[in-house]
């Protein structure tokens, strides 16, 4: 199976996910033909719902979710903290490539560092049900800068 990435025109990722009976030389015959017709494949090593990238913007999500249940910030910061700041750092390296020149000693000396802190911050983030009252808050922030006549 092929997942692109919407909208694939400007978003070239494209998630290769074979079955595991699938012969290894029609994953490379599909990975070739991505990259021929200018995608960027990724290989999905085994079965998960979501795939890769579904997962990754779910655990996004869900601390955004949090971030503003909580009253941590604004629906309009937090887009602008993805659009303006995370966006733009993994739009040309990725999170192993952002550790690996964070710290020193690279990603062992990362994971020494800021590993406690992300840990702890995992267990912090206790996710929020996505119900109607924050998503009709975040609706309404939404609302006030973009009508939806103007979508």
């Amino acid at each position: 199976m092929v997942h692109p990435v919407n909208p694939p025109s400007v978003v070239p990722l494209v998630e290769i996910a074979p079955a595991p009976w699938t012969k290894a030389e029609i994953v490379d015959h599909v990975r070739i033909l991505m990259n021929e017709i200018g995608q960027e494949p990724i290989i999905v090593r085994k079965e998960i719902d979501g795939f890769i990238l579904n997962r990754l913007q779910g655990a996004l999500l869900n601390e955004a979710m949090r971030l503003i249940a909580d009253g941590y910030v604004s629906t309009e910061d937090l887009d602008k903290t993805v659009k303006h700041g995370l966006g733009l750092r993994w739009s040309f390296m990725g999170p192993m490539e952002t550790i690996d020149i964070n710290a020193p000693g690279g990603i062992p000396d990362y994971s020494q560092r800021y590993g406690p802190i992300y840990l702890q911050v995992a267990k912090d983030a206790e996710p929020r049900p996505w119900d109607n009252r924050l998503f009709g808050q975040a609706d309404r922030d939404r609302r006030s800068i973009l009508s939806m006549n103007d979508h």
